[in-house]
């Protein structure tokens, strides 16, 4: 499924260049590269968020309209393989602004370009249709060549043709494209034999394949009736085409990204040594046996099984109603985790024995998860089943590989745990700090953002969580083909728009300053070294996970990676950081 097709005509609705579908994700939701959200990826793994952001280059912003010609000279040309595909004669191309980051161009082809046009399909199907009587590549008499094939799928045919030599043209005179696609004229002449003995409108389509970049947002928005009323009575063509343009970035203020003041919130379980403790203690535990306690009440380090229940307090009793939500029957409540539920719970039932039961009131702290708890005044009762201690073995070398395979003393037990957490805090440290910048970046840029390119980043996104989902969930191909359907695609498109317009400004801002800062100092460059180990690394991923892939595509995000790498990197160098536990 293509991401972005346009309906707006009949002649972009298919890529014909698309390699056939296949029963992955990937062929029903074009997957990215990457995800663009978190620092580790789908299918391999940077530390810093991607730009996938694949931009025309921008137009000169003008609000008058402008003209220009793309004549035959050889400034003009544009590259076929080894050869120059000259124009005839000039194509006159108008300029004018749209609203939404978006140009008109006014296409005019002259009766030269269409004659010599029409006459490359004339010898194309000359070569390849078998007109009884004639043998194959034998000139055949353009009154009966005619006759054979159909006038009016020949006048269609060469329509396309037309198409297909000029529009590239046209948006190579405004900058747009740096090459033209050698095998678009082969691909035509296939196409417009095919077309002539069984035609399709829908099949007109490769008009798309100009370029990556254009491929998502030109869109011809004249109608094919009209253009062929056009060249029938004119032996002109004219048409209408509207493309997205990049997107400006304003700064404010400007260059304000150099004086960046961060605070960013890390959350209080973040903490290294904390953690270290806490699964050392759940290692020690899981070497222990459970024994029942008969002889006292609950202390902490047991494990008590609970059945719970609550109502609210009010002073009308009338009104007493159930909390569902705070009711189990047989929890398996450990006191070590005391920090974990309500607060006061654990203290309300210290001493509690075996079939005893307690009841006290509580209050719903403010911060609390459930919102429609908060601040709630709730009588609680809790009845004592069952009550265990742990008969932990002693704490030394002697348990050191079971505790940690590999650790023959307890303290590379302390060491290569505390490692690890000091790794996952610098880790979290760093994302936290990354999206604090982010985060700060979008709110300090005006952008308005195409509707292809939003379209685009959601459908990437979009893909990038059926993945996961497939991955994850083994769907089968109706499970699959029902979240990748237009309508499940366009919902989340929906619901997850003020997000996906967010991450945009958040790449572009990422993009504008490594443009503006290496413009300036070039200071955040990377090596050739660097981008080729993780083209490398990404595609022998991709073989793994035996996805399809294109490889300019990959080296292409690989390289936005690397590039918004360096800028966060110099963003946290040179912002004023402080971090507050919430």
């Amino acid at each position: 499924m293509e991401l972005c097709v346009s309906r707006s005509s009949g002649l972009l609705n298919k890529n014909l260049s698309r390699p056939s579908q296949t029963s992955s994700a990937y062929s029903l939701v074009r997957a990215p590269v990457v995800s663009s959200r978190h620092r580790t990826f789908s299918f391999f793994k940077l530390r810093t968020p991607s730009r996938e952001v694949h931009l025309l280059q921008p137009l000169p912003r003008s609000s008058n309209p402008r003209n220009f010609a793309i004549s035959a000279s050889s400034s003009s040309s544009v590259a076929l393989g080894d050869k120059k595909d000259r124009l005839p004669a000039d194509i006159q191309v108008k300029e004018s602004e749209e609203p939404n980051c978006r140009v008109r161009l006014n296409v005019e082809v002259p009766p030269a370009v269409c004659d010599d046009c029409y006459k490359r399909v004339l010898t194309e199907f000359m070569k390849q249709a078998k007109v009884p009587g004639f043998r194959p590549g034998k000139t055949v008499p353009e009154s009966i060549l005619l006759g054979y094939v159909g006038k009016k799928n020949v006048q269609k045919a060469t329509i396309e043709s037309i198409l297909q030599r000029t529009l590239p043209m046209a948006c190579y005179g405004l900058g747009k494209i740096s090459m033209y696609d050698e095998h678009l004229e082969s691909r035509l002449l296939e196409t417009s034999l095919h077309l002539a003995l069984d035609f399709d409108e829908s099949l007109l389509g490769s008009t798309l394949s100009l370029c990556r970049a254009l491929r998502d947002s030109v869109r011809i928005v004249t109608k094919f009736s009209e253009m062929e009323q056009t060249y029938s009575s004119l032996n002109t063509l004219r048409y209408d085409v509207i493309v997205d343009v990049a997107p400006q970035v304003k700064w404010i203020p400007e260059n304000g990204y150099r004086n960046l003041k961060i605070v960013v919130e890390m959350d209080s379980d973040i903490d290294a040594q904390r953690a270290y403790e806490q699964e050392l203690r759940r290692r020690h535990k899981s070497l222990g046996s459970m024994k029942i306690v008969t002889d006292r009440g609950l202390q902490v380090g047991d494990v008590a099984v609970l059945d719970v229940s609550a109502t609210t307090i009010d002073q009308d009793e009338l009104n007493v109603q159930k909390i569902p939500s705070a009711e189990s029957k047989g929890f398996n409540f450990d006191t070590e985790d005391g920090d974990k539920v309500l607060p006061g719970f654990l203290d309300s039932i210290m001493g509690i024995q075996r079939g005893e039961t307690k009841s006290f009131p509580l209050v719903f702290p403010e911060s609390w998860k459930q919102e429609n708890l908060r601040g709630v005044h709730a009588q609680f009762t809790v009845a004592c089943k069952e009550l265990f201690y742990r008969d932990l073995p002693k704490l030394d070398d002697s348990l050191a590989d079971r505790l940690l395979p590999g650790c023959t003393t307890l303290k590379q037990v302390e060491e290569s745990l505390l490692q690890r957490y000091l790794e996952v805090e610098l880790t979290a440290r760093e994302q936290a700090t990354d999206n604090a910048i982010l985060g700060q970046l979008q709110k300090m840029v005006e952008v308005d953002i195409p509707q292809s390119l939003f379209e685009e980043q959601g459908r990437q996104l979009y893909g990038a969580k059926l993945l996961e989902i497939q991955a994850n969930m083994k769907l089968n191909e109706q499970q699959l083909a029902s979240l990748s359907s237009p309508k499940a695609v366009n919902e989340y498109l929906e619901n997850q728009k003020e997000n996906i317009l967010n991450l945009i400004k958040q790449n572009l801002a990422v993009g504008d300053i490594y443009k503006r800062e290496n413009l300036q100092f070039a200071g955040l460059q990377f090596s050739m070294d660097e981008l080729v180990k993780e083209v490398e690394n990404s595609i022998a991923e991709f073989k793994r996970q035996k996805q399809e892939y294109d490889e300019e595509r990959v080296r292409e995000q690989v390289q936005e990676i690397l590039e918004g790498a360096k800028v966060l990197e110099w963003l946290r160098e040179h912002a004023e950081i402080q971090r507050v536990t919430r």
